[in-house]
């Protein structure tokens, strides 16, 4: 049996699945974010249980923000700062007495849609989280790709390019620079660019709502967004060209969101044609736990 868990900002999934790739139990609890020893709890009481359930131990794996330095082992890059600079696969391999692996959430999602998802029997796949934060991951023939210094696919933390004037500096981002891809394109960067524009700023299903009914502040907005998310993923293209950019997260659902970036791409994208197919991933808010599940072979 293997044991999937996506650690989230807001909340914790485990699932577990048998020997054919079946959800054997699958839950979802609040997620205590800014309290690190409770996060070690939570997922060991969560393990504990899904285990007790089944009859069954299992292998864990760990998709979580950010991702453990090579050097130390020292959690790096998460935007849920509370993990930043623990050791949370050491402290969580204690605590759970067996080994676990951890990689980043935007991986899991990524190997869970290149294996047999959105981008299952393409060479080249790379995932995108637009959510809480913005995150990627790159997959090769099935494969993860993390690269020796375990930030392979960060494009969050890019800066926007071909910035508009309007578009400077940028907002501060938590890491320290303005103007990342993040500020701009996760959901409370879209948020606020909406309330900043005289739209609603109280979610992404907001905004859609009223650019729906014709409210031109959310519909300007995501306008916005679509353009400064198709310039974002044309720097991905002109360095990687992948085959499928696959897109998840809560943002990844806005209506049209994929056909607006085919339709935009080929204007930023250093090439005279765009045969990378952007799609939204088939396994949605799974990905992430099942990605995780499988970085035990």
């Amino acid at each position: 049996m293997r044991i999937g868990i996506d650690l989230g900002g807001s909340k914790i999934e485990i699932a577990a699945f048998d020997s054919a790739e079946r959800i054997l139990v699958r839950r979802r609890v609040a997620s205590p974010a800014h309290d690190y020893d409770a996060v070690v709890e939570t997922i060991a009481s969560l393990v504990a249980q899904v285990e007790a359930e089944t009859g069954s131990r299992a292998s864990v794996g760990v998709g979580t923000p950010g991702a453990p330095s090579r050097a130390t082992g020292l959690m790096k890059n998460a935007n849920s700062t509370a993990l930043i600079g623990r050791a949370l696969e050491a402290d969580l391999g204690r605590r759970l007495e067996r080994e676990i692996r951890i990689a980043n959430d935007a991986d899991c999602f990524t190997l869970s849609e290149a294996r047999d998802g959105a981008g299952a029997g393409e060479r080249c796949v790379f995932g995108v989280i637009l959510g809480t934060g913005v995150g990627g991951g790159i997959a090769v023939d099935g494969r993860l790709l993390a690269g020796p210094n375990a930030i392979a696919g960060e494009w969050g933390h890019n800066p926007l390019p071909w910035p508009r004037p309007d578009e400077l500096p940028g907002p501060l981002c938590y890491c320290g620079k303005y103007g990342c891809n993040e500020t701009f394109l996760s959901g409370p960067g879209l948020s606020r660019d909406c309330g900043a524009g005289g739209g609603p700023s109280e979610g992404v299903p907001a905004i859609v709502a009223a650019a729906e009914a014709g409210d031109p502040p959310a519909r300007a907005a995501l306008e916005r967004y679509a353009d400064r998310l198709a310039r974002a993923l044309a720097c991905v293209v002109n360095v990687l060209d992948p085959d499928t950019i696959v897109l998840g997260g809560g943002v990844s659902n806005v209506p049209q969101l994929c056909e607006e970036l085919a339709r935009r791409l080929p204007a930023y994208v250093f090439s005279d044609t765009v045969e990378t197919v952007v799609c939204r991933a088939i396994h949605g808010d799974s990905s992430g736990v099942r990605g995780a599940a499988w970085l035990w072979p």
